[in-house]
């Protein structure tokens, strides 16, 4: 039986080039009649090479380009500028437009850390911009934001550093909140950073309520409790402000000056003898038909009771 003759590698490299080459075959360029066959490599090309802004109708794509900051070759001399109009800069800096009483709160951090990064710059500024920041505000002795803020037992004042504490020109002691079970941190103690407040020369003592009023008859805890935490409270705070000057008391429209509340409280402020002015808040008119009149203040004389004195009177001693 003869042998098939068995062909040799070569011969199967070259066959298998032919057919490569084949299958790769397109039309040549000269000729009239568009290729229909498309190879893989030509495919994949195609595809690598369209752009995507080729793929949209209405609006073309816009690339993107990275932005360079600006960076000034000399920078401004701030620091050369008189210290009056570096005052008039920060005061416009501070300026955010939200002028409510400083308090213990969750939007602290949007609302004061960012301000306050100007402190780092140098010792200058932050001596500078500290006094112009802390003597501008009135901050909230005892918190009043509901919640783990309101039963903290460190205040927003506490939380103060000594030196920022003594910028302070203004407080707020809010009465009302918790009238029937007050949160254990309201203790004025030496925690609290009272003596540090150098230049607080104003107390805002603003009354939410008075639980002494009918309508609270049945929920007090008793008769005349918080009434007397109120006196108490509010004569702590004045013993330990060293230079403290005027008392302006403001409350809800539903806090009559003739009640039980602000009896207590306008008696412990006369007999420490210091100026008492009224708040824009309240107005003071306990009768609905009484025209507000203008805000008047008074200073009580020692020894003469609250009912010496008319609304619209100033006393001088």
């Amino acid at each position: 039986m003869p042998r098939r003759q068995v062909k040799s590698p070569t011969h199967r490299v070259s066959a298998a080039t032919h057919t490569s080459r084949s299958l790769t075959t397109t039309t040549p360029p000269n000729s009239a009649h568009p290729s229909t066959h498309v190879s893989e490599v030509e495919s994949k090309d195609d595809i690598n090479y369209v752009s995507i802004a080729s793929l949209t109708l209405d609006t073309p794509l816009i690339p993107l380009k990275s932005t360079k900051k600006r960076v000034p070759t000399n920078p401004f001399p701030f620091l050369a500028l008189p210290s009056e109009l570096r005052v008039k800069v920060y005061e416009h800096y501070f300026d955010d437009g939200n002028y409510d009483t400083l308090d213990l709160g969750p939007g602290n951090y949007k609302r004061i850390h960012k301000l306050l990064g100007l402190m780092r710059v140098c010792k200058l500024i932050r001596s500078e911009a500290t006094h112009v920041y802390y003597s501008s505000r009135t901050f909230r002795i005892f918190p009043t934001y509901p919640g783990k803020y309101f039963k903290s037992k460190k205040p927003l004042l506490a939380r103060l550093k000594a030196h920022q504490r003594q910028c302070l020109t203004s407080l707020e002691l809010r009465l009302g909140p918790g009238w029937n079970a007050p949160p254990k941190g309201w203790v004025v103690n030496e925690g609290l950073g009272l003596e540090d407040c150098i230049n607080v020369t104003r107390l805002i003592v603003f009354v939410e309520c008075d639980p002494g009023d009918g309508f609270f008859k049945g929920f007090r805890r008793s008769e005349g409790f918080y009434e007397g935490f109120s006196r108490d409270l509010l004569a702590g705070v004045m013993d330990r402000l060293p230079h403290l000057r005027t008392v302006e008391f403001d409350a809800w429209s539903g806090v009559k000056k003739t009640g039980g509340m602000m009896h207590g409280l306008l008696d412990v402020v006369g007999k420490s003898g210091l100026m008492i002015r009224w708040g824009p808040e309240r107005g003071w008119t306990d009768a609905e038909g009484d025209p507000p009149g203008t805000t008047p203040s008074l200073e009580f004389v020692e020894g003469m009771t609250i009912h010496g004195y008319a609304p619209d009177v100033i006393a001088a001693a």
